[in-house]
């Protein structure tokens, strides 16, 4: 006699098979973290150049769909100018091939130009910043010294602190610096081999996102074929949805946080040669690189910059840092929601949620991409929501919420706070005599 399958114990022991599995993993998750997180390290760094790939494709796909549609737009009216039949999947590899190329070469062009003009002036800005700090010392003691000489007993406590602490930085220097420099040695050799290291996967990794942009629409079709062999259409379409939802978040705070934080340090890097104030490029990069990071960014890039204007002249200081006030009110309500629009849905208090998690958890990468995660997330949540409310036929919006006491659960009323309430359980309010009162008849008196 044939053996059949039962479906149903089937389904039993695929889901025990699970359950044990997850319990397996969440105890050595929570007693065997450092074995785990070494194990994920080795993983993580045997994918780096796979995660390299994905990153660069990711960042240069956009560029690449804008030109490669330039290109056949641009055929496809010659072609009909010339009264000529296309060959559309030519035209298609052609285009392809020609926007990849393309794309990869101002990508090179960008990398050239920053470091031939822009790491070594910011490297010469370095240099001048070590070399006359001594001077920028002995300047902000006289001027310290300037604004406190009506103050005396204040003017020795501050220069005993600052003395006590040039007195630890030469203690430090000698007694620390010196004799590690065989520490310090190895540190540069595993350093060294560590940007090797670093240089060999950004290659690969390049090599990755041109196969990764050249099949893309490959990969795309694979991927929907999957879901739907292993799913049910509707679940199938729901995660579809699902994920072009998060390219649409992740791609569209990205890519404008990027052009907004470009131009942001543009605009720094103008109004300071304009005013003739130090470091214009230095300062300007620190500006436009951490304004990348959400709410707490401005403030990451103000404070060092400040600082080393501060060294130079105090008074310049003061006027940067009104400056960036304005610079980050503009950004933030007119540049920023004009590039960025509403790509998260996010109030403040999530975006900071969010970006205190993420770096928390993650550091700099984990605050860059902490908010497009937890908008993801957080969208998920609101439509699976929506959804229940819907059935239950109970308004969507938040609003309906807020002066809400309960609802009536024989016929779903909604009571407001303000309403009558019965003082005790089981009571029900009193009728107003005004309204149950019957009219007197009038009539023949």
């Amino acid at each position: 006699m044939k053996y059949r399958w039962d479906k149903k114990y089937l389904h039993w022991g695929i889901t025990a098979f699970l359950v044990i599995i997850a319990s397996i993993s969440f105890f050595l998750i929570l007693f065997r973290m450092d074995s785990v997180g070494r194990i994920l390290s080795v993983i993580i760094d045997v994918l780096m150049p796979i995660i390299y790939g994905l990153c660069f494709a990711y960042l240069l796909i956009p560029v690449m769909n804008y030109i490669e549609r330039s290109i056949v737009a641009g055929v496809m009216k010659l072609k009909e100018m010339r009264h000529q039949s296309v060959n559309r999947v030519r035209l298609k590899k052609f285009a392809r091939m020609g926007s990849i190329f393309l794309t990869l070469l101002l990508a090179l062009f960008f990398v050239i130009a920053l470091f031939s003009m822009i790491i070594p002036q910011i490297l010469t800005s370095v240099t001048n910043l070590f070399e006359s700090l001594p001077t920028y010392v002995s300047n902000m003691q006289a001027w310290m010294s300037q604004l406190l000489e009506d103050n005396p007993d204040l003017l020795k406590n501050v220069e005993s602190i600052f003395e006590s602490v040039s007195e630890y930085v030469q203690n430090w220097l000698k007694n620390d610096l010196l004799p590690q420099m065989n520490e310090l040695v190895k540190g540069l050799t595993s350093g060294v081999f560590g940007a090797i290291n670093a240089v060999k996967n950004i290659l690969i990794g390049i090599i990755i996102s041109v196969y990764v942009m050249v099949s893309k629409d490959l990969f795309s079709a694979q991927a929907k074929r999957l879901c739907y062999a292993v799913l049910k259409p509707a679940h199938a379409n729901t995660l579809i949805g699902a994920t072009r939802k998060t390219h649409k978040t992740f791609g569209g705070f990205i890519t404008g946080k990027l052009l907004d934080s470009l131009i942001i340090g543009l605009l720094c890097f103008i109004v300071m040669n304009l005013f003739n104030w130090p470091y214009a490029l230095l300062i300007s990069v620190i500006v436009g690189v951490t304004n990348i990071i959400p709410f707490f960014g401005p403030f990451i890039g103000a404070i060092p910059s400040a600082f080393l204007i501060l060294l130079v002249d105090p008074k310049t200081c003061l006027y940067f840092v009104i400056f960036i006030l304005i610079l980050q009110q503009f950004d933030g309500n007119i540049l920023g929601p004009k590039i960025l629009g509403d790509s998260t849905g996010l109030s403040s208090f999530w975006v900071i949620f969010a970006i205190l998690i993420g770096g928390g958890l993650f550091g700099f990468v984990g605050m860059l991409i902490g908010v497009p995660t937890f908008a993801v997330i957080y969208t998920f949540i609101r439509s699976m929501v929506e959804k229940r409310l819907d059935e239950k036929h109970f308004p969507k919006k938040t609003e309906a919420y807020q002066e809400l006491d309960y609802i009536d659960p024989q016929d779903g009323t909604f009571v407001r706070m303000d309403q009558h309430k019965p003082e005790k359980e089981g009571e029900t309010p009193e009728a107003d005599d005004s309204q149950d009162e019957k009219p007197e008849n009038t009539e023949g008196a």
